[in-house]
């Protein structure tokens, strides 16, 4: 399973795109690769998990190095995907837990469940990082929120309905020339 992720930075925070690409083992939603770039080339960081050579290498520009693959990784966008998975099957999940990412272990705290405008969700905080993740209770377990601090400040992120999208008039005129 590949999950990308594009986020575009403005404002208050220096214009900026991040492109993050998870790439996931379907059944047990841990990484099998994770790239983080611009969107306009080859990424600027990359980590690969080979179960098979057993290693976790990670590449930087032209810096790599490797390291023994021992345990099972998550990767940021993963881990997102693994909790909303954890709370629909497991009732929200244990009170506390710990998952490994390439730069050390997370401690995932359960915190008491709350209302989210009309939605009931599970809430995690998870450190370090000092991140929190809401999740729906209820199907189809949308993310529904996510705060993170960053050098910046503060980023929050809330879902919001999928609006349906009309294509625009020259989506429409090349899909007719195809035809």
């Amino acid at each position: 399973m590949v999950v990308r992720v594009q986020t575009d930075f403005s404002g208050m925070l220096p214009d900026l795109r991040r492109v993050q690409t998870s790439r996931l083992d379907p059944r047990t939603l841990t990484s099998l690769s994770y790239a983080e770039g611009d969107g306009r080339g080859r990424a600027a960081f990359e980590t690969i998990f080979d179960r098979r050579e057993g290693l976790v290498t990670l590449r930087q520009g032209k810096d790599e190095a490797s390291t023994p693959l021992t345990t099972d990784h998550h990767d940021p966008v993963g881990l997102l995907l693994w909790l909303r998975a954890r709370a629909a099957s497991q009732n929200g999940g244990p009170e506390r837990s710990y998952v490994h990412l390439t730069g050390g272990r997370v401690l995932i705290q359960r915190l008491p469940d709350s209302l989210i405008g009309d939605a009931e969700v599970y809430g995690y905080y998870l450190r370090p990082g000092n991140a929190y993740v809401y999740v729906e209770r209820q199907a189809p377990h949308r993310l529904t929120r996510l705060i993170q601090p960053t050098d910046f400040g503060v980023i929050e992120a809330n879902a919001q309905a999928a609006a349906a999208r009309r294509p625009a008039a020259n989506e429409r005129r090349r899909r007719r020339g195809r035809e």
